[in-house]
């Protein structure tokens, strides 16, 4: 084994600096509108089936769910109340989209996956299965991501309860090479 005086220390490896980018990214990509929580929610679709004594509806084809900035498109979608609550929203599609207005800066997340769960009571969207979500160039990818809007938390991966590994796609900032 050779030892060389003349060594120098390693470099800040670059998977780090891209590890660092998305941990200042996460929070910032999670301001949702406050207001839509308070706005009148809008719902289209092809037909629908209300079951009062279970609580659950079921709406089909092109369906549209609207509220404030937070929109959300699905093939078909269940919506649970209790007590004249909503308690759970469970979309399918292939894929299935939201887009939602950020408070801060008034850009864009989009996310998709082929299942989503929105818990309003929670500010809370599950993406299951082929999920990504987007907020300008930048992107998660994984089989689960966890977007709390209200505490301004992303979890993905095992964190997430997902079994794939999280891929990550930072875009370089205007200007930089």
């Amino acid at each position: 084994m050779m030892y060389m005086d003349n060594i120098r220390p390693p470099r800040f490896p670059r998977r780090w600096t891209a590890l660092l980018l998305l941990l200042l990214w996460i929070p910032a990509a999670c301001f949702a509108l406050k207001s839509d929580s308070h706005q009148p929610m809008r719902l289209e679709a092809d037909n629908v089936e209300i079951d009062e004594a279970s609580g659950v509806s079921l709406y089909q084809g092109n369906v549209v769910i609207t509220q404030g900035s937070l929109k959300i498109w699905a093939d078909k979608m269940w919506i649970h109340r209790r007590n004249g609550k909503t308690e759970k929203i469970v979309t399918e599609g292939a894929p299935t989209h939201f887009r939602q207005l950020m408070d801060d800066d008034g850009k864009e997340v989009k996310g998709q996956a082929r299942r989503m769960e929105v818990y309003p009571g929670r500010n809370q969207i599950v993406l299951i299965q082929d999920a990504m979500l987007q907020q300008e160039k930048d992107r998660f990818y994984n089989d689960r991501i966890v977007y709390d809007r209200e505490r301004a938390l992303v979890k993905a991966g095992t964190s997430a309860q997902g079994k794939q590994r999280v891929r990550v796609t930072i875009a370089p900032k205007t200007g930089e090479k």
